[in-house]
C-alpha cells in the first residue's frame, strides 16, 4: 500500500506539484491512480481536490501553464505577505510550545483584514474541476484558529470538499479563516508544510515538499522508525528558481509547472524504485 503526501507551497507549490505529478506520468508512473491515500496541505489540498475530478494529468498541467486556462486568483497585497513573514519570524523566536504558537497564528488570523470570505471561497471553487469528494482515500488539514488544535477532512466529515480545501488553504493574515461547524479554520501548513506525520499505515509513503519545512526531517523519521519505506521530493535549483521570491505570485504558475514536470523525468527512476511494488 502506498501514500501521497502533497505539501503546502503556494500558488507555485500547486503547480510544481502538477507538473511534478504530470512528468512523472509521462515516464509510466501513475502517481495518483496507483496510491492508496493522499493527503493534501494547503496548496496540496488544492492539488488533491483537482485530482479527485478525475481530469487527466495533462489537462490538470495545462490548467497551470496556458494562461488562458489559469484560473482567477486574487493578488494578495505586497504589504500584508511581508506583515505574514515579519510575524511568523517574530512568533517562532518567542514561542517554543508548538500548541501556544498555532493558538497565537490563530489570534492573527482572525483579526486580520482580508478579502471577503465569499470571494476566496469563489477563488477556491474556480480552481476545482470537480466538487465532490473521491472515491479514494483522501485526507487534507487544518487547524482551528481558534484553539490551535489540527483537524483533518475527508469524505467521511459531512464537509463540502471546496470548504474542506478553503480551510487547508487559509493562510494566516492573507485569507480569510473559514466557517465549517461553528469553527473557523486557518491553514493547515501552521501544523506543518507537508504533516507528513499523519501517513500512517502505508508501508510506502512518497513525499512532494514544496517549500523549506523545519519539521518534514522529524516526521520522516517518525515514519521511518515505524517501519515505512519513504521518499520526501523537494525542488530542485530550477524549480526554486521558478518560484521565486514569492510563491503567491501568479506570475510563478506557468514556469513551477514547466519545471515541476522537467524535474519529475529526471527523478522517475528514483521514484519508481520506492513505488513501483
Amino acid at each position: 500500500m502506498r501514500g501521497l503526501v502533497l505539501g503546502g507551497g503556494g500558488l507555485a507549490g500547486i503547480s510544481w506539484e502538477t507538473g511534478l505529478l504530470h512528468g512523472l506520468a509521462e515516464t509510466g508512473l501513475d502517481l495518483p491512480g496507483t496510491a492508496d491515500h493522499v493527503l493534501g496541505t494547503s496548496a496540496g489540498a488544492t492539488v488533491a481536490g483537482q485530482l479527485a475530478s478525475g481530469l487527466p494529468l495533462a489537462e490538470l498541467y495545462r490548467r497551470q501553464t496556458d494562461p488562458t486556462a489559469q484560473n482567477h486568483e486574487i493578488v494578495p497585497p505586497a504589504e500584508a505577505v511581508a506583515a505574514l513573514f515579519e510575524t511568523f519570524h517574530g512568533l517562532l523566536t518567542e514561542i517554543t510550545d508548538p500548541d501556544e504558537l498555532r493558538r497565537r497564528v490563530g489570534a492573527f488570523a482572525l483579526a486580520a483584514d482580508t478579502v471577503p470570505a465569499a470571494d476566496r471561497l469563489a477563488v477556491i471553487a474556480g480552481r476545482l474541476p470537480g466538487r465532490d469528494w473521491p472515491a479514494w482515500p483522501l485526507t487534507l488539514t487544518a487547524v482551528d484558529a481558534d484553539t490551535g488544535r489540527p483537524r483533518t477532512f475527508d469524505r467521511h466529515s459531512g464537509v463540502p470538499l471546496v470548504d474542506a480545501v478553503a480551510a487547508s488553504c487559509a493562510v494566516p493574515g492573507i485569507w480569510p479563516t473559514v466557517e465549517i461547524d461553528g469553527h473557523r479554520y486557518m491553514d493547515g501548513g501552521i501544523r506543518s508544510s507537508n504533516n507528513a506525520d499523519l501517513m500512517t499505515g502505508q508501508p510506502v509513503v512518497l513525499v512532494l515538499a514544496p517549500m523549506a519545512d523545519p519539521f518534514l526531517a522529524p516526521e520522516l523519521a517518525l515514519l521511518e522508525a515505524a517501519g515505512q519505506y519513504v521518499l520526501a521530493v523537494t525542488p530542485d535549483e530550477d524549480s526554486l528558481a521558478a518560484a521565486g521570491p514569492n510563491p503567491l505570485d501568479t506570475t510563478v504558475r506557468t514556469p513551477s509547472a514547466e519545471a515541476g514536470r522537467a524535474q519529475g523525468h529526471r527523478i522517475a527512476d528514483q521514484v519508481r524504485e520506492l513505488w513501483t511494488p
